[in-house]
């Protein structure tokens, strides 16, 4: 490969000592041809017999032209010949360009004649790269022509892409039939055209300063994919962004910040209604058995607790400092936490970037560099971390333990998580505000839970990713062992930037965020509500062992709204097997629907659905249940939910785990069925067929991306 680097930077020398910022047709192809990327063959032939001869060796239709720098409108002297088919045509067509090149300007400088491969056919698709402020280098993937700029019908990865990326990203564009060959028509050749995608990406990692690059059209066959057109647009100023701090210096500051042995409160007040009274308090009646230290100019205590004028007075190590004293006072306090080697800062303070103050934002970073503090913040709640019963935060303490670390970019959505996890009884090992992520983001999130034993989920809101390439590393790495969900808002914004190239001007900001969660294994949420909803549901449901899933209901129409969200949430409604439909008909009237869903009827008393269920369990081929309840006199919602769970643990303990859900219809009764369903381990919804279904969706996902399924 070092060769072709070296044929590469030469060219990129030249264009950058002309002060150009985009390569010429000829130079493109130079590069192309340096990383083995298909392009049109061409050769310059001096005789009749030479240009049979270099036809013949790539290959029949070409195109002939006149080589002069005289003749500038070949067409008009009749120097250009299009789908000449054999080597004796080629001899002809020589002689007449030749001759036609003469008569139409006698004293013209002949060259030669270019003998050009002539594209046939195939699908037209376009592959290219743009660079994005977060993400660095991305490939990308469409259908050539007009369609791609109407339907934004365009697909992405980071870059370099692997095969296997480049493979997906076939399947990853809505028109992807049209390369199996519609009507008739030949398929593409997938690994030609992956083979293309893989080189392209290399290409623009190889050399940072290509900005942007189209392939547009490339023409894609059954046996071949050849660029026709090639546009390359360079930045000699580009710089990407700095490499991020190591996984190991990320995770031992976070375990000092998240898991202190001592922590200060800067601002602490004994004034109720003040933030460092409220902070004080949260930590003091949240449980924190760790040393507190009070930090204030004037008090000899707060709380009980022996105040300090500054943390420099403090005796003892600090491992965290929670600041609570307005923006303009934070970096000269900074500097204290730097001078005393504390390696967190929790910045509750608004009043920097958000407020239109940058500059003070860009003084605490600096300070922060400086000194090697970490911070959280500015402008936000603070954080929960419920193992230490730690609540360094202003909201209101949090006690209900588990196994979710949630985070917000919002201080608003924190409040929600924090209210949704406490009426859910969602036990939670972390909630934690980024604010305006001056320097603590979602990677260092991904870090530190990948390896807290209390933690076995993250689900994380944020309305930008700083550096999207660290996140999306982080995240590929840990959701191979915890799913990883986020809510990303601001999907629909005007996008990025219009850029110049048909690739950039494709690239709505939302379908990169979409195609790099995909590669990188994120669940993505679509709302709030759903956020949420895997955070809690997700961990409850044990891992599936394949994609078969079978829907036992009640009600006929709960039963087709479920088959409809079983197709929206990517799963696999199973094909029911005769024998097993056999075995299913024995528990149901003669009226009840076969086939998958098992329609077990309204008036059918409990032990309908208990043996149905058994059934369903105890049956290695199906992989996962989605129960639809009715509410009726014969079976009501209590008793149904106790069934339910009975059946649950007696098959379990014969061996028979599997994923089960359920939708609830009936009157209010079956809220209390459908909680007690929950804190059962079945995750169970009154009035909705979607919920219950979205949560067995996002399982799947998890499980096929951590390549358990």
């Amino acid at each position: 490969m070092s060769n072709s680097k070296d044929a590469v930077r030469k060219i990129l020398d030249s264009v950058k000592a002309d002060k150009r910022t985009s390569l010429t047709a000829p130079e493109g192809k130079l590069v192309c041809d340096a990383y083995g990327i298909p392009v049109p063959k061409e050769g310059v032939a001096k005789s009749a017999a030479e240009a049979a001869k270099i036809a013949s060796g790539m290959g029949f239709p070409v195109v002939m032209k006149i080589v002069s720098p005289n003749i500038l409108h070949k067409t008009e002297a009749g120097g250009v010949v299009v789908g000449v088919k054999t080597a004796a045509e080629a001899e002809k067509t020589y002689d007449t360009i030749l001759a036609n090149a003469k008569k139409y300007k006698a004293d013209a400088r002949i060259e030669g004649v270019q003998v050009q491969q002539m594209l046939a056919g195939g699908t037209e698709v376009i592959i290219g790269s743009i660079t994005d402020g977060s993400f660095g280098k991305l490939v990308a993937f469409g259908l050539g022509g007009v369609l791609v700029e109407v339907l934004k019908d365009i697909t992405f990865r980071l870059a370099p892409a692997t095969k296997d990326d480049a493979l997906s990203m076939l399947d990853g564009i809505q028109a992807h039939d049209m390369l199996k060959g519609v009507r008739g028509g030949d398929p593409v050749s997938r690994d030609a055209l992956a083979d293309v995608i893989v080189k392209v990406s290399q290409l623009v990692s190889d050399f940072p300063e290509i900005v942007e690059l189209d392939l547009n059209p490339v023409f894609a066959t059954k046996k071949d994919a050849i660029a026709a057109d090639v546009r390359i647009v360079v930045d000699f100023d580009y710089k990407p962004r700095p490499a991020p701090r190591s996984n190991e210096e990320i995770v031992t500051a976070m375990n000092r910040i998240m898991m202190p042995k001592a922590v200060a409160v800067i601002g602490a007040s004994a004034e109720d209604g003040k933030i460092g009274n409220s902070v004080m308090k949260n930590l003091i009646n949240g449980g924190y058995k760790g040393e507190i230290y009070p930090i204030h100019p004037k008090a000899a205590e707060i709380l009980g607790y022996e105040a300090y004028k500054s943390v420099k007075d403090v005796p003892g190590v600090i491992d965290t400092a929670v600041f609570a004293i307005p923006a303009k006072f934070v970096a000269g306090a900074l500097a204290e936490c730097g001078e005393k080697k504390i390696p967190g800062a929790v910045l509750i303070p608004s009043g920097f970037a958000e407020a239109g103050a940058p500059e003070l934002q860009a003084e605490i970073v600096e300070v922060g560099n400086k000194y090697n503090v970490r911070l959280m913040g500015p402008n936000i709640y603070g954080f929960y971390y419920t193992p230490a019963n730690l609540c360094a935060t202003f909201c209101t303490a949090y006690d209900v333990k588990g196994h979710a670390a949630l985070s917000s970019q919002s201080g608003g959505i924190g409040m929600a998580i924090i209210g949704f996890s406490r009426s859910a009884k969602m036990g939670v090992s972390a909630i934690v505000g980024l604010g305006n992520k001056s320097d603590i983001d979602e990677d260092d999130l991904l870090a530190f839970f990948e390896q807290d034993p209390n933690t076995n989920l993250i689900a994380q809101h944020c309305e930008d990713l700083k550096d999207g390439r660290a996140f999306a590393v982080a995240a590929k790495r840990v959701s191979k062992k915890k799913p990883v969900i986020v809510l990303k808002a601001g999907r629909t914004s005007a996008g990025a930037k219009a850029a110049s190239s048909h690739t950039g001007a494709l690239a709505g900001n939302d379908k990169i965020y979409e195609d790099v969660f995909k590669q990188s294994g994120v669940i993505r949420a679509r709302s709030l509500r759903q956020l949420l909803e895997f955070a809690r549901g997700v961990p409850v449901l044990p891992t599936p062992k394949g994609e078969n899933v079978l829907i036992i209901t009640g009600a006929g129409g709960s039963g087709v709204l479920l088959s409809d969200s079983v197709v929206d949430n990517g799963l696999s409604l199973m094909a029911m097997p005769p024998d097993l439909d056999a075995a299913f008909r024995k528990f149901i009237p003669p009226f009840g629907a076969a086939g998958n869903p098992v329609d077990i009827t309204g008036g059918e008393p409990p032990i309908t659905y208990v043996n149905t269920v058994k059934l369903g369990l105890s049956d290695e081929r199906i992989h996962s249940l989605i129960l639809g309840y009715w509410h009726t006199i014969v079976t009501p919602p209590m008793v149904f939910a106790r069934n339910m769970v009975e059946v649950k643990k007696e098959m379990e303990a014969k061996g028979f785990v599997k994923p089960i859900v359920a939708s609830l219809a009936g009157d209010v009764e079956v809220e209390e069925a459908a909680e007690y369903l929950y804190q059962n381990g079945i995750p169970a919804y009154a009035y909705s067929t979607e919920l219950p279904v979205e949560v067995l969706g996002a399982k799947y996902k998890w499980a096929r991306g951590a390549g358990l399924l």
